[in-house]
């Protein structure tokens, strides 16, 4: 039996709905507006959760299947919200052959999440990058864009604990 996923809450304040309808109104009769809408709408929230598609959906006549068939086919859109604390780790060649693959698995488990996930408090999201032009320095991370390298798995519970 699989459990269930904990997940962070919609947090949506009535500003930012406000700014979206705003947007919507705007572009919603132009041809193509779904991808400015559905990117500026990833602007306003940090990602596009369920709750912001239905919005979008029900202001522009846009069937949700198809707003979620868009958002979840460019990579460039995320249905999760990011952490406070954004962790990426390279999974490039040179970080990968120097261990990098132990330190994301070892984040994941340390975490409880797994890559593209945010913890359930907010605080931390986890992805993989490929190279991010640190290879002198691999294995290396980067918690919101910054850098550590020549890293270990014991590494990692320091320097989680500057973030607490």
């Amino acid at each position: 039996m699989l459990a269930k996923k904990e997940t962070v809450p919609f947090s949506g304040t009535k500003e930012q709905e406000e700014s979206l309808l705003k947007v919507i109104s705007e572009l919603k009769d132009e041809k193509g507006a779904l991808m400015p809408i559905l990117q500026k709408a990833q602007d306003i929230y940090g990602y596009l959760p369920i709750e912001v598609q239905t919005i979008i959906s029900n202001e522009t006549g846009i069937p949700l299947e198809k707003i979620y068939g868009v958002a979840t086919f460019y990579s460039q859109f995320t249905l999760s919200p990011k952490g406070k604390y954004q962790i990426s780790v390279c999974l490039g060649t040179a970080c990968y052959v120097k261990g990098s693959g132990d330190i994301y698995n070892a984040l994941m488990e340390k975490l409880g999440i797994v890559g593209g996930e945010c913890t359930p408090d907010g605080k931390f999201s986890l992805d993989a990058c490929r190279c991010v032009g640190a290879c002198g320095l691999a294995p290396v991370m980067m918690i919101n864009g910054e850098v550590y390298g020549r890293l270990t798995v014991d590494d990692i519970d320091d320097i989680l604990a500057k973030y607490e």
